[in-house]
């Protein structure tokens, strides 16, 4: 839900003006910027909650099979950063352990003398220290150390030593795929992010709904009078590009890498919370039009319309991906 800065009727005819420049100018950008960005250590501003970004960043750098980053995509993958997480089949806290291998392989990390499984200062240490056991037992393995370990998380270290990598199961290696995928949206890129190709076409589809009265839960269907909320119509424009993104503004954060705020293009998703610390406590998203304007449904009473992004409660932005997005968890969050 967004609370202000509605923009006056010359910005919205000035982004009118401009709109058809900047989308056309999204598939020209495409092309000039690099291809890739690097693997770095840091992660990225507000994308690990601040109680747990020390711990994250810590045992992030135990081994050199994984990253801060790896590790904070697989605490979201897991639990979503629920530290009181529990399964149908009793996996257990932040870093969903089962109760038979937190018994083997659950340390106490934060010295205190007990091994908590339901203390993230124990089970995010334990993970790392897990992921370095099974790197361990597959290091002689050949291929990436980090696909190795990952595959022996999921399926088990004999099947990767047996099939001398990464082994034939779909499941397994959609799990190597996700992990490492979903790892660049933890990643403070070290280089500009590559432009996406989709972009154009979601702007396409929010520019059609300008003036729609906003709708809390809405999702654009005929139940709704096409009406929206505000993930609700990004969802729907990514969806006209053949991307599904999560529904809740705070999911899609993560479907992708994080340019900074002079490198954003038309397309990108930008974020808006009441903690600058903590991307799960994002409230509002909207769609970038460049100029320093965003397409957003505001808020009760409101109409899909341009606002401006420059404002106390920016957050950040995504440069959504297909495979960001495929990546992504997929039950909903209430």
């Amino acid at each position: 839900m967004r609370k202000f800065w509605v923009a006056g009727g010359v910005g919205i005819g000035l982004c009118l003006c401009f709109l058809a420049l900047l989308v056309v100018g999204t598939y020209t950008a495409a092309a000039g910027i690099a291809s890739g960005t690097g693997r770095g250590a840091g992660l990225a501003k507000g994308a690990v909650p601040a109680a747990y970004q020390p711990l994250v960043q810590k045992w992030g750098t135990l081994c050199d099979s994984i990253s801060p980053a790896l590790l904070a995509a697989q605490l979201y993958q897991e639990s979503g950063w629920n530290p009181r997480a529990q399964s149908h089949a009793e996996a257990q806290g932040i870093a969903q352990f089962i109760p038979g291998t937190w018994a083997t392989h659950g340390i106490d990390g934060d010295g205190d003398g007990d091994r908590d499984v339901w203390d993230p200062a124990d089970a995010i240490p334990s993970a790392a220290s897990y992921d370095c056991e099974l790197a361990r037992y597959v290091k002689d393995v050949p291929g990436d150390r980090t696909a190795n370990m990952l595959a022996a998380y999921n399926a088990g270290a004999y099947r990767v030593i047996r099939a001398g990598g990464v082994p034939a199961i779909r499941e397994t290696q959609n799990y190597v795929k996700i992990i490492t995928t979903l790892a660049k949206s933890f990643e403070a890129p070290t280089g500009r992010v590559p432009a996406s190709r989709q972009a154009a076409g979601a702007i396409y589809y929010a520019q059609k709904k300008l003036g729609t009265p906003y709708l809390w839960g809405g999702d654009g269907t005929a139940a709704d009078g096409g009406r929206f909320d505000c993930s609700g119509l990004t969802k729907a424009a990514y969806e006209t590009v053949g991307i599904e993104l999560p529904r809740v503004a705070n999911d899609q954060y993560n479907a992708g890498s994080h340019p900074a705020r002079d490198e954003l293009m038309p397309g990108d998703l930008v974020f808006f919370s009441d903690d600058l610390t903590d991307s799960r406590a994002i409230r509002h998203v909207g769609l970038y039009v460049g100029g320093g304007y965003m397409i957003n449904a505001p808020y009760t009473g409101a109409v899909i319309r341009f606002d401006k992004i420059d404002t106390p409660d920016y957050f950040g932005a995504t440069r959504v991906t297909e495979d960001g997005a495929e990546a992504l968890p997929t039950a909903d969050a209430s």
